[in-house]
């Protein structure tokens, strides 16, 4: 196989995009652009393997299998939101910019990520082994995405995540706590003095809850965050509620296990936690790792993020770096620049050849 010409390959997988963004791929309904990224990769004569709507393929030119190095990105969308100036489910192209549902998360670092491993894969060797996953149900943290084939791909040493970041590198990212909490009072008449108002009850919780910090602070990630999103209570204007719903989201960092942080919880609440999700982790990678040292040896800006992707269900060492602005994602008029694909496909290679 010669070596692939970058500049045609860099269309084609912009014309790629177009083409994924004109398909609806909301999470759990990708098979159509399941189907188009696997017809693309069988067209450039590779052979990808495919369970449910997620598509791998791996390098044929590495040295030995001793380090494998995962590329990963989604294809899943949300549903759009109000707002849009276009129809979100057509690729519009004006100038440098492309505007459409998916275009910035995490279509731009989707197509990216593929160019980059053909590019590779067209190479005489490379000395790793590479496996590309555009994976499905990114979006809303189902099992039946990534997660559900990892385990099919053996020993992994490293992952790239593609999502977007403007092409600087996160070595760090919170990962996710979600409890749903219950406070039980008394009913009674809002006109009498009786009654346990379960409202009040909830009140005084959530206050610990806005109030608390965490001692131990990450360098990267900063402070733990409690954050109360949803309450839900009362049946009428004047009967005094006996059970007050309310949803905690919590950003955890590196530093405490998710276990430790929620029987704090249970210790200093009142509210029954009646049901928990804890599944997503932060990840952490140790910033002497080569992939670290790589990235800032080619001016590559290392943070830690906020924000969560499919790192938190990978158990080795993980790296977010992708394409487009995250302040861009689940926006209306959500767009990427043709310009960020091609110097994120130029990044994307350069970090890997000189890793």
């Amino acid at each position: 196989m010669s070596v692939i010409d970058l500049k045609n390959l860099k269309k084609e997988c912009i014309k790629l995009l177009k083409k994924l963004i004109s398909t609806p791929s909301l999470s759990k309904e990708e098979h159509k652009t399941a189907d188009i990224i696997e017809s693309f990769l069988r067209k450039k004569k590779l052979n990808p393997k495919r369970k449910d709507n997620n598509i791998w393929i791996e390098n044929h030119n590495y040295d030995n299998d001793n380090y494998t190095i995962l590329l990963n990105s989604h294809h899943d969308t949300i549903k759009p939101s109000t707002g849009w100036e276009t129809d979100p489910f057509i690729a519009k192209e004006y100038g440098n910019k492309i505007i459409g549902l998916g275009s910035n998360d995490a279509g731009g670092s989707v197509v990216s990520l593929i160019a980059t491993f053909i590019y590779i894969n067209s190479l005489p060797k490379y000395k790793y082994k590479l496996i590309l996953i555009i994976s499905a149900e990114e979006e809303i943290r189902a099992t039946r995405g990534v997660e559900s084939i990892l385990c099919y791909l053996g020993k992994l040493n490293l992952g790239i995540i593609g999502e977007p970041t403007n092409m600087q590198m996160a070595i760090a990212e919170k990962g996710l706590i979600v409890l749903d909490c219950l406070s039980i009072g008394t009913t009674g008449h809002a006109a009498r003095f009786e009654g346990i108002n379960a409202l009040y009850l909830a009140i005084d919780d959530i206050i610990w809850l806005k109030n608390y910090v965490f001692k131990k602070k990450s360098p990267i990630l900063g402070n733990i965050k409690l954050t109360v999103t949803k309450i839900q209570c009362g049946i009428q204007r004047n009967v005094i509620p006996d059970t007050c719903y309310f949803t905690v989201d919590i950003r955890t960092n590196e530093i405490y296990s998710h276990e430790y942080i929620i029987n704090k919880i249970k210790k200093n609440i009142k509210s029954k936690i009646i049901s928990s999700s804890y599944r997503l982790k932060s990840s952490y990678i140790d910033p002497n790792h080569n992939i670290v040292k790589t990235a800032k040896n080619i001016n590559i800006q290392i943070f830690g993020s906020p924000t969560l992707s499919d790192q938190s269900v990978m158990n080795f060492p993980t790296v977010k770096l992708g394409v487009g602005d995250s302040s861009r994602s689940h926006t209306p008029n959500e767009y990427i620049l043709i310009s960020e694909i091609e110097y994120g496909i130029d990044l994307y290679i350069n970090l890997l050849l000189n890793f």
